[in-house]
């Protein structure tokens, strides 16, 4: 499914927002002209990776300090071992869609 997240600007630059689809938490980032998305969850304790901060393509998680690749979910600090679930997103026209599949 196609869903419609918002215009591209409206995204902040750099930091996370969470977008919540059915069940699935999401968080979302926009990097540059690029945007991201990976499980909101974090592997580890669960706690929102769209409240983390954001260092070039990796979001940190804000309670112990794992790392996740916003491009591939691959966890890049302990504690974590496992990666995030990561979502397709299309920019058209300026507007961002998350290609999502209800679970």
């Amino acid at each position: 499914m196609k869903v419609e997240i918002g215009a591209v600007d409206t995204l902040p630059r750099d930091r996370g927002i969470r977008v919540t689809l059915g069940d699935d938490r999401i968080a979302m980032f926009r990097i540059g002209d690029e945007v991201f998305a990976v499980g909101d969850r974090c592997s580890h304790a669960e706690a929102s990776l769209a409240e983390g901060e954001v260092f070039d393509y990796e979001v940190e998680c804000p309670r112990h300090g794992s790392a996740f690749d916003l491009r591939t979910g691959k966890p890049l600090a302990l504690p974590a071992t496992k990666p995030v679930p990561t979502y397709e997103v299309v920019i058209e026209d300026g507007v961002v869609f998350l290609l999502w599949e209800e679970s």
